[in-house]
């Protein structure tokens, strides 16, 4: 029996790094596109994340939301693609996935809502200050292609999407690091084919909304 996958998602959400994730393994697949406020917090999706929120995957019966775990989920779900490091090397991959989901977008989210953490509370932050966390990332790229086993895998596919969507809107400065780092990932086909999908659903949301 093959497997069944179904992606819930909007083209102007974090859905975009899960269809990329998605695009990457290969997998067939269903998607559903939900709208906020409608569709997102009606009970049947309730059921399925009850933050009533995308994304969200169902694979198998099985539900994940939260982005990075679904890049790490789909990652261990198709093997033979490679998108994770042998587990005994998976040290720098768990380490850059979860220091992006936590400290990074802690940081730019912080920022990006004009609050700054005062220096004598910063130990209570998890990301310390936004500079600092940038700085982490970008010392670690200098020296790195990807974040982890000297090739992509799906870490790069969440720490990615955040260079790129950073880089792109303002959110993180423009450093070599990050423009060549996110110079690389843009070129995957998984990445445009994915893309390619969320602006065309983008376009169609905008023709069709109220003048």
């Amino acid at each position: 029996m093959a497997d069944e996958l179904t992606l819930y998602t909007n083209p102007m959400s974090r859905g975009q790094i899960a269809r990329w994730m998605v695009h990457e393994t290969g997998l067939p697949h269903g998607v559903v596109v939900l709208d906020y406020g409608t569709t997102m917090k009606a009970p049947d999706y309730l059921a399925i994340n009850p933050m009533g929120k995308v994304p969200a995957i169902v694979h198998n019966g099985q539900v994940v939301t939260e982005c990075a775990a679904i890049c790490a989920y789909l990652a261990d779900a198709v093997p033979e693609r490679e998108l994770a490091p042998p587990p005994a090397d998976r040290g720098d991959y768990y380490r850059w996935l979860l220091f992006a989901a936590g400290p990074l977008e802690q940081a730019v989210i912080t920022r990006a809502l004009g609050m700054e953490v005062p220096e004598d509370k910063e130990a209570m932050a998890g990301f310390g200050s936004y500079d600092r966390a940038v700085a982490a990332l970008e010392s670690w790229l200098k020296d790195h292609d990807y974040v982890a086993a000297g090739r992509f895998t799906a870490a790069d596919v969440y720490v990615g999407a955040q260079v790129i969507w950073g880089t792109q809107f303002g959110t993180l400065p423009k450093l070599p690091a990050f423009e060549g780092y996110a110079a690389r990932l843009l070129e995957r086909e998984a990445y445009r084919s994915a893309k390619a999908i969320d602006d065309a659903l983008i376009a169609e949301m905008r023709a069709a909304a109220p003048a």
